[in-house]
């Protein structure tokens, strides 16, 4: 790939969908999203005939308070094995519509963990970032994806506490245990997951980051402090990301993702840091999906009966 942005599809291509990118980071920004990856789903990503599908719906939200009149799309998972008259589990992906594609499969993947007893019955949202908005600081952009992922702030949480999971879940029993309750996230999106849930422990105990970005975009980079500093929540946290993700303007994210997991590990929370080769992408995190939803679930009474 060559390193000049003038002579480079990808730069041209990036530089439409982020105008304020520089020619110092455009280089950078392309080698990590285009970085070949020797990942990919296994197994349990496949389906298989013994396994009955959930169903899979969608759906369209308008935001009323925290995000007014801004729309997004949602999908709802209800796996086979749910039954009205037992509370479901529940799990939140963030960049919802990125989760169900090839690379993580994750309905095939509820499907068959499901089925094997290896994570409880769970009801997943998919939830897709809102469509318009101011975009991303310095970089630019249409839609509402920073505002709402990047912002270390309580308003996402309440967004999908208050407005969009009372839609989406309507006439389906989910349970009010936050220990049955995960929200999942990648990049951005993987710092809005743990905001809602260092927020909210109260909806949320147990979040999923894929190559998250804890950097200095609207305040992410706070988080190790804060971990250090303030009273320990009631959380669960699996990190994943690759030594060769983003480097640019807003911060290394490789970097900061240690940096997490080493303020996570002084203040005595549970969690894991998965690191990878490669870059900005969701290849790495999709390939370990099924490994992490069982690290996730592992000691979830559902689980431990299964196993006994």
């Amino acid at each position: 790939m060559s390193d000049t942005p003038a002579d480079n599809p990808i730069f041209a291509a990036l530089r439409g969908a982020m105008p304020g990118l520089t020619d110092h980071d455009a280089p950078r920004f392309a080698r990590a999203i285009t970085l070949p990856e020797p990942y990919k789903p296994g197994p349990d990503a496949q389906p298989k005939d013994d396994v009955p599908e959930g169903r899979l719906s969608a759906h369209r939200h308008r935001g009323e308070v925290v995000y007014p009149g801004v729309e997004r799309g949602y999908q709802v998972y209800v796996p086979a094995q749910y039954d009205a008259a037992r509370p479901a589990a529940l799990i939140v992906f963030q960049d919802g519509s990125g989760y169900l594609g090839a690379e993580t499969n994750a309905r095939v993947v509820l499907d068959n963990l499901i089925h094997a007893r290896q994570i409880p019955v769970t009801i997943a949202v998919f939830v897709d970032p809102g469509e318009q908005g101011p975009g991303l600081p310095i970089y630019g952009g249409k839609s509402n994806r920073s505002i709402e992922y990047d912002s270390p702030d309580d308003a996402y949480v309440r967004f999908l506490v208050d407005e969009l999971l009372p839609a989406a879940l309507a006439g389906l029993d989910v349970s009010a245990d936050a220990q049955d309750r995960a929200i999942v996230g990648i990049s951005s999106s993987a710092q809005a997951a743990f905001a809602a849930a260092w927020h909210r422990p109260d909806q949320f105990s147990k979040v999923i980051s894929h190559i998250g970005s804890f950097v200095d975009i609207r305040g992410g980079h706070e988080w190790p402090n804060r971990l250090r500093k303030e009273p320990r929540k009631p959380l669960r946290v699996h990190l994943q990301d690759g030594e060769a993700d983003l480097d640019i303007v807003f911060g290394h994210w490789y970097h900061a993702n240690q940096q997490m997991a080493a303020a996570l590990a002084y203040a005595g929370y549970d969690h894991a840091l998965v690191v990878g080769t490669g870059g900005h992408s969701i290849k790495h995190g999709g390939a370990i999906l099924p490994d992490t939803l069982r690290w996730l679930w592992r000691d979830h009474p559902a689980v431990v009966a299964a196993a006994a």
